[in-house]
């Protein structure tokens, strides 16, 4: 870690539906990060991930940010921000370039990166994400780090992520009402992948399945390279709003219900495990049996992992996952969760909080911080010049054009 990185600030900004979370954190001298801050506040303009309400997530934004700042003493400038939906489509794409010192220089890669991108995509979308799965040299696969290596001809498989261009523009205009800079809009599965799976999951082939508020975002992982993502708009709020309509209750006491005694397996539950549920007005409140509430929250829970199931399948890679599958997120931390799912599923499944940080860990040890903790991390990849993994449209015009700038420097000087 060079000494100018060394404590500066890295700010994780989830924008997510139920909740928006401002993490703060400091690279220290070792080159990782302390966690001195961190802001939470209900969001409530958001909707499956995305804005609906550009004056109540401003607000939201505003609140988790001053929280955030007064916690760790120090003023926001600029985040790192995460992003989801329904909106988010992924592809896999190719590229093929020639060497042209017989040694692969840094210009190279960013040739082949663009030739990989330069795929039809509809018109209101954009490339959020570039993110390499592998090289190949002449023929040779499996290649991670090109760079310096000998050959002819320089090949590039990569997972394109790509986003709908209002719901990107939405989000980066409510950081900017903030008074905020956007550092980069990240993918969330992406960002929560880095606090929560190992290298040796990324290495065998795993599933990360991180179930948030509004919606539930998958990333499959082979090889140690993102190989699928997908979003399925069904998670939490669906399950409060089961259990607000099946038990006459409204929706913010179904969510208190939902977190106290909410089970994913009903057979987990006693018979005679009663609760109080709040009816609708000035009626009394009612005794409902547990087990009655399990009952709607485990067919909710059993149709969302059948979906997940399904998009695994569709993907191709279902048999390329022995490391099972990785729940993170708010609501994975319902009891009887992992159960079901490893019912569901036939495979390894555990419930993963975020790692790799330290500072504030007896906060952050817990899955709804995975995307906020991932976001820091993958700062941090930007700061120390790694971020070629996962390289944005701006940054490859960007690299593109320091490429061609060596090149005539070179040929001219």
């Amino acid at each position: 870690m060079s000494h100018s990185a060394q404590g500066k600030l890295i700010v994780g900004l989830d924008i997510g539906t139920s909740k928006v979370v401002a993490i703060v954190g400091t690279v220290t001298a070792d080159g990782s990060i302390e966690v001195i801050g961190l802001g939470s506040h209900p969001s409530n303009g958001m909707k499956k991930g995305v804005v609906i309400n550009i004056e109540a997530t401003v607000n939201s934004i505003q609140r988790a940010i001053e929280e955030a700042e007064l916690m760790s003493g120090c003023d926001i400038h600029s985040v790192f921000v995460g992003i989801a939906g329904n909106h988010i489509k992924s592809l896999s794409s190719h590229g093929v370039v020639a060497i042209k010192d017989k040694e692969v220089v840094e210009a190279d890669v960013e040739r082949v990166i663009e030739a990989a991108k330069a795929v039809v995509i509809p018109a209101d979308q954009e490339i959020l994400h570039v993110l390499p799965q592998e090289y190949l040299i002449d023929n040779q696969e499996g290649i991670k780090e090109p760079w310096g290596m000998c050959g002819v001809r320089l090949e590039a498989k990569v997972h394109l992520v790509t986003a709908a261009l209002n719901a990107v523009q939405n989000i980066e205009k409510c950081v900017k009402r903030c008074g905020l800079d956007v550092d980069q809009v990240i993918l969330e599965q992406l960002a929560s992948s880095h606090a929560v799976l190992t290298v040796d999951e990324k290495e065998l082939g795993v599933c990360l399945v991180d179930i948030g508020g509004g919606t539930t975002d998958i990333a499959i992982f082979t090889d140690g390279a993102i190989s699928h993502t997908a979003v399925i708009p069904i998670a939490g709020d669906q399950v409060t709003n089961d259990i607000a309509m099946a038990f006459a209750t409204p929706t913010h006491h179904a969510e208190d219900i939902k977190i106290k005694y909410a089970c994913a397996l009903a057979r987990q539950v006693g018979e005679n495990e009663l609760i109080k549920v709040p009816s609708v007005g000035d009626r009394d409140a009612r005794d409902l049996t547990r087990q009655a509430l399990a009952e709607v929250v485990e067919a909710r829970f059993e149709e969302l992992f059948l979906l997940v199931q399904s998009e695994i399948r569709r993907s191709g890679f279902e048999d390329l996952i022995p490391a099972g599958i990785v729940l993170t997120g708010g609501t994975a931390k319902l009891e009887g969760a992992v159960d079901l799912a490893a019912e569901v599923f036939h495979a390894s499944v555990r419930l993963a909080s975020p790692t790799g940080v330290t500072g504030l860990t007896d906060i952050l040890s817990n899955p709804i911080y995975s995307t906020g903790v991932g976001l820091l991390l993958h700062g941090l990849d930007r700061l120390e010049g790694s971020g070629s993994k996962s390289v944005n449209k701006k940054e490859v015009t960007k690299l593109a054009w320091i490429g061609k700038a060596k090149n005539w420097l070179a040929n001219n000087f």
